[in-house]
């Protein structure tokens, strides 16, 4: 008896060619970039991603944080749906608030390069505690 597409199981050893569309695209997923087209010009981006989730490395429960990305581009902009799928790459990872919110800024300043940068995580309470975790980066006036 075949098990219903909610029944299945998704292994992450999971053939790419047997994942649904979306997953693919997920686990594919980078962030991509395209030339600022105001270089030179200071202004910020503000990007709200309200769907974020993980899995506690400790119990395995999930958690659920709104992700708020702000940042002054320099060369590069990061084009929205790629940080879409990067950020849906955390749904099935094993991974701290702590950990997720800093390896987010570190793949985020990797890929555009930003003059500044502040990614804060908004963790959904979970056992009476809510935590708010906010890292930045700013690039060094020598770089």
């Amino acid at each position: 008896m075949s098990q219903s597409p909610t029944q299945q199981q998704l292994s992450p050893e999971m053939p790419l060619s047997e994942m649904k569309y979306g997953e693919r695209n997920i686990a594919e997923g980078q962030l991509i970039t395209f030339p600022n087209p105001r270089v030179g010009r200071r202004y910020d981006i503000h990007i709200t991603l309200p769907e974020f989730t993980c899995k506690c490395p400790f119990s395995g429960y999930p958690d659920f944080a709104t992700i708020h990305i702000t940042y002054v581009p320099d060369q590069r902009v990061v084009e929205l749906k790629a940080i879409k799928l990067y950020i849906n790459s955390y749904r099935d990872r094993y991974i701290s608030h702590e950990e997720s919110i800093n390896q987010i800024l570190d793949d985020f300043v990797v890929a555009c390069d930003p003059l500044e940068a502040t990614i804060k995580g908004d963790f959904t309470p979970r056992g009476n505690v809510h935590t708010v975790i906010e890292v930045r980066h700013q690039k060094s006036p020598d770089a």
